[in-house]
Formats: structure tokens, C-alpha cells, sequence
């Protein structure tokens, strides 16, 4: 008596498998993602927290995240997005693990009466980032959508 698998029904198995994983990754990726913009979402809710103590202090908005005349934001942890406006490193923005660059925050600007703050990240891998922002109004909007292409 002779026990085992023979080649034929070990290559269709590997083939479902295959078949299977074929499926299953883009969903993952798409889900690892959506995890990575709730990073982002997290961020912006910060830096509208520090725009509005700031305004309540100073009267204006600032474009400014550490420094003089900053609002003494700056991201905690490994962050995967770039946050902030356009400007200097380090004090206007701040590069995450994406490595997206912050010519992506160009929306980013601050006034006496209202700010943008914007969040970029290649979250897919694509070269195409995802772009978010948030005003002075709370109301965050996704400029460009990474999670679709």
C-alpha cells in the first residue's frame, strides 16, 4: 500500500492557493491603506486642535508648526504622511516614513481669519499620493484620492 500525494494533486493545490492569494492581496493592500489615512485623519484633528489654541492666544493662524510663532505641533511617533504647509522641514512640515515630498502640501497656507493644513502620503506605492486637508472650519477634505487608483 503506498500513501502520499502524487505531483498532479500538489500542483492543483498550489494552483488554488495561488488563485486564492491572487485575490485576497489587492483587498489587503486596499485595507492597509485605509489604516494609514486614519493615521492622517488622527494628525489633521491635532493640528485644527493647535491652530485653534493658537488663535485663541494670538488672534491669527500660522503656518508655523514648532518655532517662534508657532503652534507647537509636531507629529508623535513613526507617522507615514506628511504634515504640515509649504515652507522649511522640520518647521512648517514634517516628512513621515513615506518619504512623500512636502511640494505636495502647496494647499497648505494660514491668514489672520482661516488655515488649510495638509497631510500627502504615497500610501499605496503608486507615486501618486493621497492628499487630505483641513481648514479652520474642522471640515477635512481628501484632495486627492490614493485608495482609488
Amino acid at each position: 500500500m503506498k500513501y502520499g500525494f502524487s505531483l498532479m494533486e500538489l500542483m492543483i493545490v498550489v494552483a488554488i492557493i495561488a488563485v486564492l492569494a491572487m485575490v485576497s492581496v489587492p483587498t489587503f493592500t486596499r485595507y492597509l491603506a485605509k489604516a494609514k489615512r486614519a493615521e492622517a485623519y488622527m494628525n489633521l484633528r491635532s493640528i485644527y486642535g493647535a491652530q485653534k489654541a493658537h488663535w485663541a492666544e494670538t488672534g491669527t493662524y500660522s503656518t508655523v508648526c514648532t518655532g517662534n510663532g508657532g503652534i507647537g505641533w509636531k507629529p508623535e511617533g513613526n507617522h507615514n504622511y506628511t504634515y504640515g504647509f509649504p515652507g522649511a522641514e522640520g518647521v512648517n512640515n514634517f516628512t513621515g516614513k513615506l518619504k512623500t515630498s512636502s511640494s505636495h502640501l502647496s494647499a497648505g497656507n494660514a491668514n489672520q481669519n482661516s488655515f488649510v493644513a495638509v497631510a500627502a502620503g504615497d500610501i499605496r506605492g503608486t507615486g501618486s499620493p493621497d492628499v487630505i486637508t483641513i481648514d479652520q472650519d474642522n471640515n477635512i477634505t481628501i484632495v486627492k484620492n490614493a485608495l482609488d487608483q
